[in-house]
């Protein structure tokens, strides 16, 4: 039971809670669907719509609908025969007020027992921050603030605690300052709360928690008397802002904190803990120590132990300080719990799977005990496999040119890496330079490399590293880490200075696991390991920022190649290519996910889709862009630009890269006079635009938007879909839109199919079933109108029908046949072999297929390929029988036999090991044919 048939991925929060939830759970039951894959589901920040921000991991989350919400819906999985995957968050968590453990630390410094939970450096080079935690949370820098009055000191008398307040922001006080505070008020009403905080035990040199809890607890009921409360208000006043005198004492009351106020942007360049990215809401966690582990993982144990979870699906496993040790450690705790799980659940292994990117040409690590990968690497090649390569240099050619730019995509990254490691890295990058240095310190021959200078190759190495990152420790490295840090060195010593080779030979061989000299010494076998670790877990937040939500919005030779897990370097993948990477995947990881659609995607598949049939028509496509630039021209603003020269907006990459998204997103049946439609179109790429802009980090960005020019963009986009007669370029768009759509629901329904037959663990992102043509976050998590799929499964008949591919029944008919085959022949799916089928004829370029086969039992999976010049002109999206030919798919192992198509109910037949494709596509542009 533990290994899915196909999962459903569901995303919970406080508007889709678990009961709202469990109302649809007999719907993806009828689909075929044997888990819900659910985000995740412990205690998150109020009103968080993701649940990645954690806060409290002993609890679920009560926006939900807290423990008895999750049993109710987890009996309305096990009713129908299901079980539930979960989303589990062990790289970070979630700061601030709602967080005890963090603030915990705020208040208690190094003396807290979670002050070595989180990632934080206690003795930074930064010496204000020595024993503090920097906290860059102010809108301005810390003084402004300050003088404004925007900071204050303010009492909770419900926990009989002072805290610093700023905005939403409550920072708590170091206990032993209590007394220093409370003696303002020169009141003989609060001496017993004063002596608490000025209690020692016995041995003792600073203030305990015990005595501290006592004078809280004295404190809150000296505040619930009238006078008590009078003079506490007597205390805070010798605070306040509103005087320079108050505003001296609230500076030197701050100064003594166990964390350092600060201006926001600060952060990047001395934030003295481990962020996720450059999220500074968000904390690193120290997993890796056991007792940190076990108490982030004690809710996930008991829900596992309960029978209520049955799997987990690891985000962000490159995050962790050693991804391969927690998996294995994982895999060993759930399996220790296994059998104290409720009996009526059949004994089986947890499902375990991990958020990963995996470069062209990586592989997983086999040695981690997991399933596999989230789906991302499966999304990338049946991805690509949808492309023409015909397309690539003339795309290529036409963005340069109409662009103005000469950089391909990876010179695209690496100049994002250069700029994200001056800027919003800043504060990581110089943190792992530096222990690096304390490694070269270390040795006589190496301790004259300058700070400086190691700065400069350790630099050069990460703008050119070629993964994630690598999984080297100090005792040394792999093959695969091997070939990843000599790519990486063949690429920086291009790029560096002569003089500097041999500190960049050095310094990459100590990240890759070679000992420095004196490796015997526990001292410095520790620096080593910790400038490994700084380097490993800043690799994964510069590959991402770099490529995912910088380069992405840079490049746009064909967008539907910028996708998560993607290299658009990569533009297009052939048939064997994509035969090998399944063969591979049922060798090493049968179970893997895959997935062509997530909570985190860049644009939705079915956008993807029929962008890909661009690089079908690159000639045309050509042509057709540089006629809407012209007629667009007029449109465009005047705006100032770098040194206060004139500018226009939108710049030609951003023009360019709106005509793709509107002809790819554009939803089916939407007219070019629908007035009311083609806004609220509008509306949702407008959000997509604006976040394009900032993203790319060229005329905008998150840290200082440039609303001239992003509001230029806007007029552009809403001036250009204006819908009126005289509107030239609408009127175009929707005919262009109408000659591609018929081929991306054709490309559609091959990554649809190939994703549910393909070796793996076939995943359905919410509401995908009907056609997808969401944007990037927060779009592609809108509500799911469910009860429309509901009542389409409810009537679907018998055999799919090809005229119900305009509103998505269709793609729901072929998903629903799919998974109705895999609940008959799980066995067949989970351990056929792979077998790619040969076609010859015409058009067999045209077509992909491949056999599973388990004993006697077979399955044959076909599909059309770049179907742009062989569909017909009606916009059906089947190519016409007679344009297959003699196109056939080859059959040496069944040479006269009568196979049933799973999703029209026709029959055909295989003769002289022959299958005609003219028979087999007559009717659909898919086939899954059983024998029969």
């Amino acid at each position: 039971m533990s290994i899915p048939r196909a999962t459903a991925r569901v995303q919970l929060h406080k508007d889709f809670n678990f009961d709202q939830a469990a109302e649809v759970v007999p719907y993806y039951a009828s689909l075929g669907i044997s888990h819900i894959y659910s985000s995740p589901i412990l205690t998150a920040r109020s009103g968080s719509t993701h649940g990645y921000d954690i806060v409290d991991p002993t609890r679920i989350n009560p926006e939900l609908g807290g423990e008895e919400g999750l049993r109710r819906f987890v009996a309305k999985i096990r009713e129908a025969g299901m079980g539930l995957i979960l989303d589990i968050v062990p790289n970070h968590m979630g700061v601030g007020p709602e967080n005890p453990w963090w603030q915990h630390v705020l208040e208690w410094g190094e003396g807290s027992p979670y002050a070595r939970w989180f990632d934080i450096d206690w003795n930074p080079a930064d010496e204000t921050l020595r024993g503090k935690v920097m906290a860059p949370f102010l809108g301005k820098p810390y003084g402004d603030a300050l003088h404004d009055g925007e900071i204050a000191l303010q009492y909770d008398e419900t926990r009989g605690k002072f805290f610093v307040a700023y905005y939403a922001h409550r920072f708590p006080v170091a206990p032993s300052d209590y007394s220093g505070i409370l003696r303002q008020a020169a009141s003989d009403r609060l001496t017993a709360a004063i002596a608490t905080f000025e209690e020692r035990g016995a041995g003792e040199a600073v203030l305990t928690q015990h005595f501290a809890d006592l004078g809280f607890s004295l404190l809150r009921e000296a505040g619930m008397r009238a006078d008590g409360r009078a003079d506490i208000e007597n205390a805070l006043a010798a605070y306040s802002p509103a005087t320079g005198q108050g505003r001296d004492a609230l500076h030197g009351l701050l100064e003594r904190q166990h964390y350092r106020l600060a201006w926001w942007r600060c952060a990047a360049d001395g934030i003295n803990w481990r962020r996720f990215f450059e999220v500074t809401d968000l904390a690193g966690v120290r997993v890796e120590q056991d007792d940190v582990f076990e108490a982030t993982h004690a809710m996930i144990f008991r829900l596992y132990t309960e029978g209520l979870i049955d799997g987990v699906r690891i985000d962000h496993v490159d995050g962790l300080a050693d991804p391969g040790a927690y998996c294995r450690k994982l895999r060993r705790r759930l399996q220790a719990l296994s059998s104290q799980r409720p009996p009526e659940l059949l004994p089986a292994p947890a499902w375990i799977v991990v958020e990963k990117i995996l470069a062209h040409g990586e592989h997983l690590r086999q040695n981690w005990e997991i399933d596999g990968t989230s789906g991302y690497d499966f999304m990338d090649r049946v991805g690509a496999l949808l492309h023409d390569p015909a397309g690539d240099a003339p795309l290529a050619a036409m963005w340069n040119a109409l662009t103005g730019h000469d950089l391909d995509f990876q010179a695209e990254v690496r100049q994002a890496r250069r700029q994200l490691l001056t800027n919003n890295l800043a504060g990581e990058f110089e943190a792992a330079a530096r222990a690096l240095h304390a490694v070269a310190r270390t040795d006589l021959r190496t301790r004259d490399f300058s700070l400086g200078a190691i700065r400069r190759v350790f630099a050069e190495l990460l703008v050119h590293f070629p993964v994630y990152r690598t999984y080297a420790d100090a005792n040394g490295r792999d093959e695969l880490d091997e070939a990843v840090i000599e790519s990486a060195l063949e690429q920086a010593r291009q790029s560096v200075d002569r003089t500097e080779t041999p500190l960049l030979d050095l310094v990459a061989h100590w990240l890759g696991g070679d000992a420095p000299r004196d490796a015997s010494n526990p001292r410095v076998r520790g620096l080593h390991q910790r400038a490994i670790t700084r380097f490993q877990q800043l690799t994964p937040p510069l590959a991402a920022k770099s490529v995912e939500d910088t380069a992405f919005y840079r490049y746009g030779r064909l967008l539907s190649r910028n996708e998560v897990g993607s290299d658009p370097s990569q533009f297009a993948c052939g048939v064997r290519e994509f035969h090998a990477a399944n063969r591979e995947r049922a060798s090493r990881f049968p179970s893997s996910m895959l997935a062509t659609a997530t909570h985190d995607h860049k644009r939705g598949e079915d956008v993807r889709a029929r962008i890909a049939a661009i690089s079908e028509i690159a000639a045309t496509w050509n042509t057709t862009v540089r006629r809407w630039m012209e007629l667009n021209a007029d449109k465009r603003s005047e705006v100032a630009g770098d040194g206060g020269q004139p500018a226009i907006a939108p710049q030609p990459a951003d023009e360019l890269m709106l005509y793709q998204m509107l002809v790819g997103a554009w939803p089916i049946g939407l007219q070019p006079g629908d007035r009311e439609g083609v806004r609220a179109f509008a509306e949702r790429l407008d959000q997509w635009q604006t976040k394009a802009l900032r993203e790319a980090k060229q005329v905008s960005d998150w840290v200082i938007p440039n609303e001239e020019y992003e509001s230029a963009c806007r007029r552009f986009l809403f001036a250009i879909v204006e819908v009126t007669t005289e509107n030239r370029f609408l009127a175009e768009l929707a005919a262009c839109v109408d000659t591609l759509t018929a081929p991306g629901v054709v490309n559609g329904l091959a990554q649809t199919v190939l994703r549910m037959t393909a070796p793996g663990v076939p995943d359905l992102y919410q509401g995908t079933e009907f056609w997808d043509f969401s944007l990037v976050d927060p779009d592609n998590r809108r509500p799911v109108d469910y009860g429309s799929r509901i009542q389409a499964v409810q009537e679907a008949a018998p055999a799919a029908d090809i005229n119900a591919w305009r509103d998505g029944r269709l793609k729901q008919q072929i998903i629903l046949r799919t998974l109705q085959l895999r609940t008959r022949e799980p066995e067949l799916f989970l351990k056929g072999d792979y077998l790619p089928l040969e076609l010859e004829g015409a058009l067999a370029g045209h077509a992909i297929a491949f056999a599973r086969r388990l004993g006697q039992r077979s399955v044959i999976v076909l599909s059309t390929l770049l179907p742009v010049r062989i569909l017909a002109q009606d916009g059906t999206p089947v190519v016409p029988p007679v344009r297959w030919q003699d196109t056939a798919l080859l059959c040496p192992w069944a040479p006269d036999s009568t196979w049933n198509e799973v999703y029209s109910g026709s029959r055909v037949r295989i003769e002289a090991g022959k299958l005609m494709l003219a028979e087999a596509l007559a009717q659909l542009p898919v086939a899954v044919l059983v024998e029969g």
